[in-house]
């Protein structure tokens, strides 16, 4: 009996780690307003954080582009590599408790990221105001 335990737990340690790593990976970013690809955005994970940059550029702003709105240390950047999700930390179902970056409009929000149970190759990305207003995008894993 003990040994069926044992199973058990491996079966879920091992599920909770598949979920965590499910969402690494490159994404093209889809606008939620436009319906506009956007950029590939590199998810991967540093010690237990998740962090995201822009690795490609697919709209006409191209790869020359810089992030003039963005405030503080990313100022005038270059948007391509830019590290746009960063310290998100895993919840047993979620990423959360980081921010997101809109290289668009220089703001940060908090951020929140999820495969959906049924589609590892969807992922959805919610940025929330801290008025607690959200908007939530599908990107699409980049194969």
């Amino acid at each position: 009996m003990k040994y069926v335990g044992l199973f058990v737990l491996m079966f879920v340690t091992t599920g909770m780690a598949l979920a965590q790593n499910n969402v690494l990976g490159t994404w093209k970013s889809i606008d939620d307003e436009t319906g506009e690809a956007k950029s590939h955005v590199q998810i991967f994970k540093k010690g237990d954080k998740l962090y995201g940059k822009i690795v490609k550029i697919l709209t006409d702003k191209g790869d020359d582009a810089l992030c003039d709105a963005c405030k503080g240390k990313k100022k005038n950047q270059p948007v391509l590599g830019m590290a746009i999700i960063e310290k998100l930390e895993y919840d047993g179902e979620r990423w959360r408790g980081g921010q997101i970056l809109d290289p668009e409009d220089g703001n940060t929000y908090g951020c929140v990221v999820w495969t959906p149970d049924d589609n590892d190759n969807v992922l959805k990305v919610r940025g929330r105001h801290w008025t607690g207003l959200y908007r939530t995008q599908t990107w699409h894993r980049v194969k």
